[in-house]
């Protein structure tokens, strides 16, 4: 493995919508996400990560040690059995007792370890965010848990949304018995017609050299997937998606050098004079006060 990151990031992304559901919620018939309280449009960690996964994985296609183990379609225990596969549990569980085997195997100190890396080194989802992989292996043992450098919160609109339903229709027909009754199907979208969204990041190099041994390279190919996440991710359904504009603090430091909260306050993104409904990018100015920034953190601005 590579050697892992030594200093720690903060980031900001901006990222924007046009006549598109950026994040449907399936306990509300798949509206857009939306805080109640202040009608501020909302956006899943876990739905930013998976644009991430995607964009990793159609990149680092034929590359070992960028696979990704949360994805669709594949059970877990498949990429666990793997694991134990390599450290040699598996092939001699199924040749001698299985109760000796796993027995002996758990004296081992340190067949954690030797089971995390095999995992963080291969698969880049988990060297990235972490994963839990306590599904059963052998009826006994598993990969255990791994807690991830790199961080999302919510993702926030920057004004209020107003979701829509549109009513669409369709000229084919589903069945035989509905061609005879009617000449088209009706249906229904949900869209935002427009939302600029801010979501906050960390990255921890503490956590990248004790637990998965996130490294530069990694990184380099965590702003490239932000940047592009949407870019190989089109869909009817999510309209017109874009990153803006990604932010990114470094500390001087492995710890850091100043609270996040603090860096996360010197980025405001603000209507334009005059504008009452914010319709485009353009509408907004988002800006950093540079001289505002702690001793010992540098910004870069990335578009």
């Amino acid at each position: 493995m590579s050697e892992a990151i030594k200093n720690r990031y903060e980031f900001v992304v901006f990222f924007d919508v046009e006549n598109g559901n950026p994040n449907g919620d399936p306990d509300a018939g798949n509206m857009p996400r939306i805080d109640p309280e202040t009608g501020l449009g909302l956006v899943t960690d876990v739905c930013l990560k998976r644009k991430i996964r995607n964009y990793v994985e159609t990149v680092k296609e034929n590359d070992p040690y960028y696979r990704i183990y949360i994805k669709k379609g594949v059970p877990l225990n498949r990429s666990d059995n793997e694991a134990f596969e390599q450290v040699g549990i598996s092939n001699a569980a199924e040749s001698k007792d299985l109760k000796k085997v796993l027995k002996d195997a758990k004296k081992d100190n340190k067949l954690d370890e030797t089971i995390r890396d095999y995992m963080c080194s291969h698969f880049y989802d988990i060297r990235t965010f972490g994963a839990v992989m306590t599904t059963m292996v052998k009826g006994a043992l598993n990969c255990g848990q791994v807690r991830g450098p790199v961080q999302l919160s919510f993702a926030r609109s920057v004004d209020p949304i107003v979701p829509q339903e549109v009513s669409i229709t369709r000229m084919a027909i589903s069945t035989e018995e509905d061609a005879e009754k009617k000449s088209n199907e009706m249906g229904s979208k949900y869209i935002v017609p427009y939302g600029l969204y801010r979501c906050e990041g960390y990255v921890s190099a503490n956590l990248a050299r004790k637990a998965t041994g996130f490294s530069e390279a990694d990184l380099n190919l965590l702003w490239d997937a932000i940047i592009n996440m949407f870019e190989y991710d089109r869909s009817a359904a999510r309209g017109q998606m874009a990153v803006r504009k990604l932010i990114i603090f470094k500390h001087a430091t492995e710890l850091g050098n100043a609270p996040a909260h603090k860096l996360f306050d010197i980025v405001t993104a603000k209507t334009n004079k005059g504008v009452t409904t914010p319709r485009c990018y353009s509408d907004y100015t988002v800006a950093v006060d540079d001289t505002k920034l702690p001793e010992g953190v540098t910004c870069e601005q990335k578009d």
